[in-house]
């Protein structure tokens, strides 16, 4: 996934300075929100899908919904911190922050509706997120218990990192992580441009 990520980006900037013609800019962003909506009606139908998940949050009670509040204030204390840190405006580190992990939505949401560059740094930013929640989680799990070692994926529980979630955690904390995914997944197009127009 790295690579192809990677791969992708130095695609397209190679594309955009060499290959694509001043014409076709215009319809860049016609082809962004595409996606975006595309992306969005995918997590739908994901989330829809779920039915066992459902069922078994009524058994798991608060904690199952408590977890992804924790996360999401962490996750947006500690880029608003990170943020002063660098000289960043609040708001726009804070919408970087509230990506949760999901680079792909947040990254264009940002270079949509507020800057090319606000758009790169939070995709960068939640990239090396989720590489960095696939070395961290292990080690939480077996030094700090199970439910902290789903705070570093944020968005990503509910994907790429709940295999590995399921294999170092059990089954209780899985459902719990796919449920955390899905509660921040929800909430990103929602909060980053809400803290971005702040």
């Amino acid at each position: 996934m790295t690579w192809l990520i990677t791969g992708s980006v130095s695609l397209g900037v190679a594309a955009g300075h060499w290959v694509i013609p001043d014409l076709w800019i215009p319809y860049l962003d016609l082809v962004t929100t595409v996606a975006l909506c595309l992306i969005l009606v995918g997590t739908g139908i994901d989330l829809g899908r779920q039915r066992e998940t459902w069922r078994r949050l009524g058994i798991l009670g608060l904690r199952a919904l408590f977890l992804p509040l924790l996360v999401a204030v962490g996750s947006l204390s500690g880029a608003v911190l990170g943020g002063m840190f660098l000289g960043l405006p609040l708001r726009e580190a804070g919408a970087i922050g509230a990506g949760f992990g999901w680079y792909s939505l947040s990254g264009a949401l940002l270079a949509k509706i507020h800057s090319v560059e606000a758009g790169a740094l939070a995709f960068l930013t939640n990239v090396f997120r989720e590489l960095m929640a696939f070395v961290l989680i292990p080690v939480l799990a077996a030094r700090m218990g199970n439910l902290v070692a789903v705070a570093p994926g944020g968005a990503t529980t509910m994907d790429t990192t709940l295999p590995l979630i399921a294999r170092v955690t059990d089954a209780d904390t899985t459902i719990i992580a796919l449920v955390n995914g899905m509660i921040l997944s929800s909430l990103v197009p929602v909060l980053v441009p809400l803290i971005v127009k702040w």
